[in-house]
């Protein structure tokens, strides 16, 4: 399984890679019908502080299971956009 990180607009350090990708993979692992992963963050233009956005696609056997989460920060983006990504493949696997 590919985990692919892409920082649009910007350059992401690797701190901040790795944290997502060590949360993203908790989840992915446990499942055994999932073949990649892109996740995408960007920068919204807006005034707005809530300006950091982690996007996760999941191509699963049969399925692309997509989540968006807009934040303050990229680490609680991802945290709310891991969090919606478990209780999507958990569906899944139970309709299954």
């Amino acid at each position: 399984m590919n985990i692919n990180i892409n920082s649009v607009h910007f350059d992401a350090d690797r701190k901040l890679e790795g944290f997502i990708e060590k949360k993203v993979s908790k989840i992915v692992d446990r499942h055994d019908d999932v073949i990649g992963v892109d996740i995408f963050l960007k920068l919204d233009n807006n005034q707005n502080s809530e300006n950091k956005i982690t996007e996760i696609k999941v191509d699963v056997k049969g399925k692309d299971i997509f989540v968006k989460k807009q934040s303050n920060s990229f680490e609680e983006a991802a945290d709310m956009a891991v969090e919606a990504l478990r209780r999507q493949l958990k569906k899944h696997k139970e309709t299954r």
